[in-house]
């Protein structure tokens, strides 16, 4: 267990995100490193991973469940998914054994084959939207201040991240 995990669950990290006194002794004096442990910490696993528990299903298939919002032919989905093909068949096999997708011939081309989110993956797909549009207890437990320094942090962050990608 990492320093920062064992910190979070013994309660000595406050909801602020500022640690105790007796805690900053540990720090590594690499503070990209203790965000990101922190952070990750607080992060994984996903929301999703209850759900696909639930439904017995593995990520990979929530990955495709939410590139199905619109139908798409099976090497769309394994670019979206970063994965092989053959891959793919198999998270799609998954889907349509439980009802959550079915496959049809493309219009264009009847030998290209476009999946599509049935009635039944439509709906868990909202669910799925529900659950993770839900803020989690540890950002509920922050103040409105330190909820909007967490936003406007992360949006930097994520626009960091964009121009490190571009």
């Amino acid at each position: 267990m990492s320093y920062y995990k064992f910190m979070a669950k013994s309660g000595k990290v406050k909801a602020t995100g500022e640690q105790s006194s007796s805690s900053r002794s540990g720090r590594s004096g690499r503070p990209d490193r203790e965000a990101w442990a922190l952070l990750s910490g607080l992060v994984y696993p996903p929301p999703f991973a209850a759900i696909a528990r639930e439904l017995d299903l593995r990520p990979a298939a929530f990955g495709a469940l939410k590139a199905l919002e619109q139908p798409r032919t099976m090497g769309e989905l394994a670019k979206l998914l970063h994965c092989d093909n053959s891959n793919v068949t198999g998270i799609v096999d998954t889907l349509e054994d439980r009802t959550l997708a079915m496959r049809k011939p493309s219009e264009a081309d009847r030998r290209i084959k476009v999946v599509e989110l049935s009635g039944q993956g439509e709906r868990l797909l909202k669910r799925l939207h529900r659950e993770m549009a839900k803020p989690p207890a540890w950002v509920k437990g922050l103040s409105e201040r330190d909820q909007q320094a967490l936003r406007d942090i992360l949006e930097r962050a994520t626009d960091a991240g964009a121009a490190a990608n571009a």
